[in-house]
């Protein structure tokens, strides 16, 4: 991004305060004129917000104004998992989500609303759209796709692996995602319903009454869905278990591979060094 991009847009941070009392940072990257759209970007598994900032400065080039959510238990966030502090997807998806949703209505009120996120991200946005469609005018997810084990290669390895790790979990009191090379410092109840839904194929979460695979086939926002030819984190099969959830919606089925990004390796994590080919397609594709 060149010089005057950067000095195009507006960075800022927001406090965000969710209903239980846990406190993150909202990033919000803006055209300095008035953005005609927004999106509400959802993170990986352990990844922090800030790794999204050249990516969020490609999209506010564009006149999209971003705004980055920040995970319970990473980055900016307040709390860290352990013995003492556990969640699941029902505080992501009842509590977090929905304050960094308050706070950027707030401030873009009339602006259209997009949500969108990588990988874990793309799926957790699916599903605050399946429980809350009122606003939001699309889905936009970037090497995505359902965990579902049948949907990967080594699918018995992937398999034993859903099984252990809520063990692991409750043995260490947390998911040690960076001593395994997968996730974070993950909350028990987070990975116990990750892990179900690679287990079986379908959505469900713990104190969470609501059929999620009904809201989801409800989904009537367009689609953009983003996937990268060497990702063995998120394989065609994947994806389309994931879509196949959203009969109602448009969808639009993008893949990239290394030279749509430039040189760089078109797998799960490298799309991040090239966030300027990825904001074009997503651009370019828009409804």
């Amino acid at each position: 991004m060149s010089a005057a991009d950067v000095q195009d847009l507006r960075e800022s941070i927001v406090p965000v305060v969710a209903a239980d009392g846990a406190r993150a940072e909202l990033m919000l990257v803006e055209p300095v004129v008035s953005a005609r759209e927004i999106m509400l970007w959802l993170p990986a598994l352990g990844v922090a917000a800030r790794n999204y900032l050249p990516f969020a400065r490609a999209l506010a080039s564009h006149g999209v104004a971003v705004a980055l959510h920040e995970w319970r238990g990473a980055g900016s966030s307040s709390v860290r998992a352990g013995r003492t502090a556990d969640w699941g997807y029902r505080a992501l998806l009842l509590a977090d989500i929905p304050a960094s949703l308050a706070a950027v209505r707030e401030r873009h009120a009339t602006a259209r609303l997009r949500i969108g996120g990588h990988s874990l991200g793309g799926q957790l946005a699916a599903l605050t759209l399946a429980l809350a469609p009122t606003g939001v005018a699309g889905l936009v997810l970037v090497a995505s796709g359902s965990p579902y084990w049948r949907c990967f290669g080594h699918a018995w390895l992937i398999r034993a692996f859903y099984a252990a790790v809520p063990a692991i979990a409750a043995t260490r009191g947390y998911f040690p995602g960076r001593s395994l090379g997968f996730g974070g410092r993950e909350a028990r109840g987070v990975m116990a319903d990750w892990s179900r839904s690679g287990r079986t194929g379908r959505y469900a979460a713990a104190g969470i009454g609501a059929d999620l695979e009904a809201c989801l086939a409800r989904i009537t926002s367009p689609v953009i869905a983003l996937r990268f030819a060497d990702d063995w984190l998120g394989p065609a099969a994947s994806l389309e278990w994931l879509l196949r959830k959203l009969p109602a919606a448009p969808q639009e089925t993008i893949l990239l591979g290394r030279s749509d990004l430039g040189g760089v390796a078109a797998d799960h994590f490298s799309w991040l060094n090239s966030p300027r080919k990825v904001a074009q397609a997503i651009i370019e594709n828009q409804t």
